[in-house]
């Protein structure tokens, strides 16, 4: 039945874009509407709700018709190529944040980074290793673990800061500064998993030269990234538009596919290959001509995750996902009291960190789906997807009500307004500070 594949990937894109109005309608994040839906209808079965209410109707015609509707929402002929969708939407979410930091930005941001960044990770990660200690998960599950628990998503932090109008404050500089820490925290990680998980490696010495072969792959971008700009912008110079996206894509796809032949999760080669373009004088143009296709991409990534999560599985991992949202949301409002106390930042501030940071969402999935690939235990899965869901709903609630809890368990304190920033502005004058 191959001649339905297209009127499939039809039905499923109108179906994220139909939640994606609901979601802007209600003004909460996409990622989980985007999730829940591919949840919803990837099973072969109905959902309980409607297969009890057509059992109350009682009415076979119906049932058979309905059922063979259904056939259309379960994606049996496209799902390969959905999931290969959502497979180009890690890489273009990778390579798109790679653009919006750059090796140079990265370097001469570090201090900014590190201070706040540093404390962060530490708390996030032992999180992580007290609930995996809890849950008595195995040493390769728990490293899994530990890393979605860190990973805070930056698709979410950016879109809430902007819609709250946040950019213009103090504290939302700290914030970009852990999230550009984190994010480099979690390449690591995500190269180490690699070693760990997808290589086969059972000694030490494998996993340890895996994950030195990635880290040196890593440097190598990092250090070497900036002197190939200007061959790059030779490249680039006066190419139409067509060649012009054909030598981004074939750059960016050349250089995930070697990563991933070296053992290097692909979507790190996206995110060395988006730091490396980032310094190009066509930025501005290579970000324009990615974004359309980081946006579409990016929300079949989400929808094919949830395609792959069986709904009647999730109920083990409740308990356990609730008890790690309440834990990473306590540890990052420690963080981020003491983040404030370090950028001498007033006490209140260290709520509107540490709520804002509690988001999880795209890093959160792709650990998790390296644990699937790895054959790891099925908790996994079950575990990151009511976490995710847990925090990229909860947490921008938490931060739009930061002040009220504040002004609840503290008092109220009015501090003047100041005028808007622009992120673009925020990230620049972090720079200009270090």
């Amino acid at each position: 039945m191959t001649h339905i594949i297209i009127l499939e990937i039809g039905i499923a894109v109108l179906l994220v874009a139909l939640v994606g109005l609901l979601a802007n309608r209600l003004r909460f994040s996409v990622i989980p509407f985007f999730i829940v839906i591919g949840m919803l209808l990837g099973n072969e079965k109905c959902p309980t709700f409607i297969t009890y209410a057509l059992s109350q109707i009682n009415n076979p015609s119906l049932t058979a018709d309905f059922n063979a509707m259904w056939s259309f929402f379960t994606f049996a002929e496209s799902k390969p190529f959905i999931e290969f969708m959502g497979r180009l939407g890690v890489l273009f979410l990778l390579f798109y944040l790679g653009l919006e930091f750059s090796v140079g930005r990265l370097v001469k941001s570090g201090k900014s980074i590190v201070t706040g960044g540093t404390l962060y990770v530490l708390i996030n990660f032992f999180s992580g290793l007290f609930i995996g200690w809890l849950m008595d998960l195995p040493f390769k599950e728990l490293m899994v673990l530990c890393g979605l628990m860190t990973s805070s998503s930056t698709a979410i932090v950016a879109k809430v800061l902007t819609d709250l109008k946040r950019t213009a404050n103090a504290e939302t500089e700290v914030i970009m500064g852990m999230i550009m820490f984190d994010d480099l925290f979690i390449a690591m990680h995500i190269s180490f998993l690699s070693g760990l998980i997808l290589t086969g490696g059972t000694s030490f010495i494998a996993v340890a030269g895996t994950s030195f072969l990635a880290l040196g792959f890593i440097l190598t971008f990092l250090i070497f990234g900036r002197k190939l700009i200007p061959s790059i912008d030779k490249l680039l110079q006066d190419k139409s538009s067509e060649l012009f996206i054909l030598i981004i894509f074939s750059l960016l796809f050349v250089i995930a596919g070697f990563s991933e032949t070296i053992h290097v999760a692909e979507a790190i080669g996206a995110l060395m290959a988006g730091l490396v373009f980032a310094d190009s004088k066509y930025i501005k143009k290579i970000e324009a001509m990615v974004l359309p296709y980081k946006d579409f991409f990016g929300a079949m990534f989400f929808f094919s995750f949830g395609l792959s999560i069986d709904i009647y599985t999730l109920g083990g991992a409740v308990g356990w996902a609730a008890l790690a949202a309440i834990v990473t949301v306590i540890g990052n409002v420690a963080s981020g009291y003491f983040a404030a106390r370090f950028s001498k930042l007033k006490p209140r501030t260290s709520l509107d960190i540490g709520f804002t940071l509690s988001a999880r969402g795209e890093f959160s999935i792709i650990m998790a789906n390296i644990g699937k690939a790895g054959g790891l235990l099925p908790v996994i899965q079950s575990f990151v997807v009511v976490y995710v869901l847990t925090l990229s709903i909860i947490s921008p609630l938490l931060t739009k009500e930061s002040r009220n809890i504040w002004n609840g368990l503290f008092g109220k304190n009015t501090t003047p307004s100041k005028p808007q920033k622009t992120l673009s502005d925020l990230e620049a004058s972090v720079i200009e500070k270090n």
